[in-house]
């Protein structure tokens, strides 16, 4: 991931804040879970402050619905080009939508979790670090004849940082070699807390 400028707040809770800025100058506010000293940088655990959300769309290539397939939503002008529906459908659930950095997220109460409204997501990379993913889906809506499906995952999305003298504060991507390593501390000495 390309590197991010942040700047720290201090707010009246129990985590300190850190507001991540990406290439695009959008922000994302986050509470620093964990904090590690390794190798001459500070590695950070990252939880944004508001709940991340996905959109899905459903591929069309297939006529089997048992072969459909199910794209994560990540290109910019995609994003863009849907965006205002997408905030629309969230509205009508008293859930406001925010194209931040990193990531969509939405400020209000989610919906309770039910059963028939989990998702699961296979994940068709292979890359060790990712694994099927659970979703609570919130909406679906249609725009520009494609159907979207908006969802929350379930388990928290973490960020991991490293912030050193020379290059400043950089998002780890999973391709990073230290990244598992490092992940595996930061979550150890956090259930080591609790």
């Amino acid at each position: 991931m390309s590197s991010s400028q942040f700047s720290q707040t201090n707010e009246q809770d129990d985590h300190d804040n850190l507001t991540l800025f990406d290439d695009f100058g959008r922000s994302l506010d986050c509470y620093i879970e964990n904090s590690l000293e390794y190798e001459d940088s500070i590695y950070l655990l990252l939880l944004p402050c508001n709940s991340p959300v996905i959109i899905l769309s459903e591929s069309e290539e297939n006529e089997d619905p048992e072969l459909e397939e199910t794209v994560i939503i990540e290109d910019e002008s995609e994003i863009e080009a849907i965006f205002s529906d997408a905030k629309a459908v969230l509205a009508e659930l008293d859930l406001l939508l925010h194209n931040t950095a990193f990531t969509l997220t939405i400020t209000g109460e989610l919906p309770p979790l039910d059963e028939e409204n989990i998702w699961n997501l296979e994940i068709d990379e292979e890359d060790p670090l990712l694994e099927q993913e659970e979703l609570q889906w919130l909406a679906s809506f249609y725009s520009q004849g494609q159907k979207y499906n908006i969802c929350a995952p379930i388990n928290p999305i973490l960020f991991v940082a490293r912030d050193n003298q020379k290059e400043g504060l950089q998002l780890l991507s999973s391709s990073d070699p230290e990244l598992k390593e490092v992940l595996n501390e930061l979550l150890l000495e956090d259930l080591d807390e609790e």
